[in-house]
């Protein structure tokens, strides 16, 4: 029987691998999804239950996105006009690479990149330019550089997901200056850095980036992401690109009661910095991996041959990291998020015990 043009549509998208999401474990401690363990679950639940209190979810959230951009601006420091949200940033890049890219637009971008990006890059059949990492685990500007003539679109998660790398500063400034299409740059992990380019936003017209709650505020399981952008990126994006109600109800306002008591989110992301450094520290004078330096919430090391037996004796203790394998030259890439301090400490002590 001869397929009907959808059978052939379905066939061609079913065999693709799509963003592969972490393994599900019980009783295990999970720093493998770079999830915020650092945030207290008291803390956010007491938002939540103050939330549930006075919200109706048999109504449609009438002026909810408005109220939180509202509560995102004053975050920020940017105007309200420069700011879109959306069901996490991943809802905001898919919208983005289904309205504007196409199979003829070429995308300039790292490898490797942020997982869910590549894949929708993938499901759209849009080309892409990738700039593999040093050995040493950054970026080279000047080959960035002599590429941008050849894409449409430049996306760089800075830092990047999962190597931690995070140009300096200049040096990203004279990419974004220098590039010519849309500039999307994915800022998930900003508030574990050391800068951010948002501020660009006001006078670069072509320049989108990308923000969370997920990471620092520690609410992934909520899906609050935003964008800042110009005025008429925004204003397109809301009016025609957007959902009607791209956030439930619950999302809203805990996202605006949080943004209320941002300096306790400052507070901790300064202390998963001081994790972040003792795990280097710790993994460095361990002798045996090669542990590069990160600007986000996590940690990249190689292990070598040894990297599959590491992550399985891990994994029989309680712990889960993420086995990423071969990135560029490097063999046995692992990933450990950094969490709570006795999460952190538990999975020094496992390595050691592991070594011993």
């Amino acid at each position: 029987m001869k397929k009907n043009w959808f059978q052939k549509e379905l066939e061609k998208y079913s065999k693709l691998s799509g963003y592969k999401k972490p393994e599900k474990y019980s009783n295990m401690i999970k720093l493998d999804s770079n999830e915020n363990y650092a945030v207290s679950l008291e803390f956010l639940q007491k938002i939540i239950t103050e939330v549930k209190e006075n919200i109706d979810v048999r109504e449609y959230p009438l002026g909810g996105t408005e109220r939180l951009v509202q509560s995102i601006s004053k975050y920020i420091g940017l105007p309200k006009e420069m700011i879109g949200v959306g069901n996490g940033s991943d809802q905001i890049i898919d919208l983005i690479l289904s309205t504007f890219a196409s199979k003829e637009t070429k995308i300039l971008t790292s490898d490797p990149t942020f997982g869910f990006f590549e894949e929708r890059c993938k499901l759209y059949s849009i080309p892409t330019i990738k700039i593999q990492f040093n050995k040493n685990m950054t970026l080279d500007l000047e080959k960035f550089l002599l590429n941008t003539k050849k894409a449409d679109i430049l996306y760089l998660d800075m830092p990047n997901n999962p190597t931690g790398f995070q140009f300096q500063r200049k040096d990203l400034e004279k990419l974004i200056r220098e590039f010519n299409g849309l500039v999307i740059i994915d800022e998930a992990y900003v508030e574990f850095s050391d800068y951010s380019v948002i501020e660009m936003t006001k006078k670069i017209n072509n320049l989108i980036v990308l923000r969370t709650l997920s990471k620092s505020f520690g609410l992934a399981g909520l899906r609050v992401g935003y964008f800042v952008a110009n005025n008429k990126i925004i204003d397109t994006f809301t009016r025609v690109i957007q959902y009607p109600y791209p956030l439930n109800t619950l999302a809203i306002e805990v996202g605006i009661m949080a943004l209320r008591q941002s300096k306790h989110f400052t507070d901790v992301a300064e202390l998963v910095k001081k994790e972040r450094s003792r795990i280097i520290i710790n993994l460095q004078q361990m002798k045996i991996f090669e542990v590069f330096d990160s600007k986000a919430n996590f940690v990249l090391f190689t292990a070598g041959g040894s990297s599959q037996r590491i992550y399985k004796a891990l994994i029989e203790q309680g712990i889960s990291i993420k086995n990423l394998g071969t990135i560029g030259s490097h063999e046995g890439c692992l990933r450990v998020t950094v969490g709570s301090q006795d999460m952190n400490s538990r999975f020094l002590t496992a390595i050691r015990d592991l070594l011993n």
